[in-house]
């Protein structure tokens, strides 16, 4: 596999979506018309940590896609216009240019949906496929960007979409249970919040965060961020279609099973009194916290087994 030849090939597939971007594949580096606040998330992930191509019904395209949409999930929660990725891979032996080529395809889905240009990146050789994805989002107005330390005591706190559903893909996809296609479709293909992004943080907004590791922990990070104690009842917790059903198989509660599974992609925002918004589901709300304790309670949770959502191990 030759790393030009490679280049070549994926330079068939990618298209430029933006007026911004004056050069960009073929060039050392990629010239973009800049807007005045940018905002930039990396993400990586690697074969055996973060998918299974192993699997036979896991492919290279749902790497990519997984990928981009992680990155761009970042973007989401900080209120941005995406704009602009750039990708390195790093490509094991034997993986093959085929395969190589559907990973960037299936970015490329995604990019078309989401109005993003892949610009450039890098491929070298590593021992296992990773997928290492830089996205840039633009604001014109400081004001217009969102983070997880402005909730304030009195705000309620809800979350877009449904919850659940990648988690039971998961066991799905894994044969630990039962379920339909859809939810292992919502695992390999998750779709990050652009718009609902833009639209909580237009409407005031005070705090947002991305649930890629499950509410159990991302909720958490938003309260000790905002210094504050967030208390969300598991009960009032929007299940996705078939999480009951896989969870009973799994043996664990729905809401459980929901709180933690992580890689939802959906947002958690934190928003004043009476501001609907609209999309999105009230499950919580902030209090204000003791001297040195912010942090996260569940209503609902067995006080015996304490939840927690996934954490990176490095």
């Amino acid at each position: 596999m030759a790393e030009r030849a490679l280049i070549a090939a994926f330079e068939e597939l990618l298209t430029n979506r933006s007026e911004r971007v004056v050069r960009w594949l073929g060039d050392d580096a990629a010239v973009v018309r800049a807007r005045p606040f940018q905002v930039v998330s990396v993400d990586t992930m690697v074969d055996g940590v973060h998918f299974r191509l192993d699997h036979p019904h896991v492919h290279p395209a749902d790497a990519g896609w997984r990928a981009l949409a992680a990155a761009l999930s970042d973007i989401a929660a900080m209120g941005a216009d995406a704009g602009e990725a750039y990708v390195s891979m790093g490509i094991p032996e034997g993986f093959g240019a085929e395969a190589a080529t559907q990973c960037v395809r299936g970015m490329e889905a995604l990019a078309g949906q989401t109005g993003v240009t892949i610009c450039g990146g890098d491929v070298t050789r590593a021992p296992a496929l990773t997928l290492s994805v830089t996205v840039v989002g633009w604001a014109d107005e400081a004001g217009e960007l969102r983070g997880r330390d402005g909730a304030r005591a009195g705000d309620r706190i809800g979350v877009t979409g449904v919850l659940g559903a990648p988690a039971a893909g998961l066991a799905v996809l894994e044969g630990r249970a039962q379920g339909p296609d859809e939810l292992i479709a919502a695992y390999l293909r998750p779709v990050p919040r652009l718009p609902e992004g833009r639209a909580l943080a237009g409407a005031g907004a005070h705090a947002l965060i991305d649930l890629s590791d499950g509410i159990a922990t991302d909720a958490g990070h938003m309260a000790r961020r905002s210094g504050v104690r967030i208390e969300i009842d598991l009960a009032a917790l929007p299940l996705a279609p078939g999480v009951a059903d896989v969870a009973a198989q799994l043996e664990v509660p729905a809401a459980e099973l929901a709180a933690t599974g992580g890689e939802d992609f959906e947002l958690l925002v934190a928003m004043a009194p009476g501001v609907d918004p609209g999309g999105v589901t009230w499950i919580g709300r902030v209090t204000s916290s003791p001297p040195g304790a912010p942090g996260l309670s569940l209503a609902g949770a067995d006080p015996s087994r304490p939840l927690a959502g996934y954490e990176h191990a490095v």
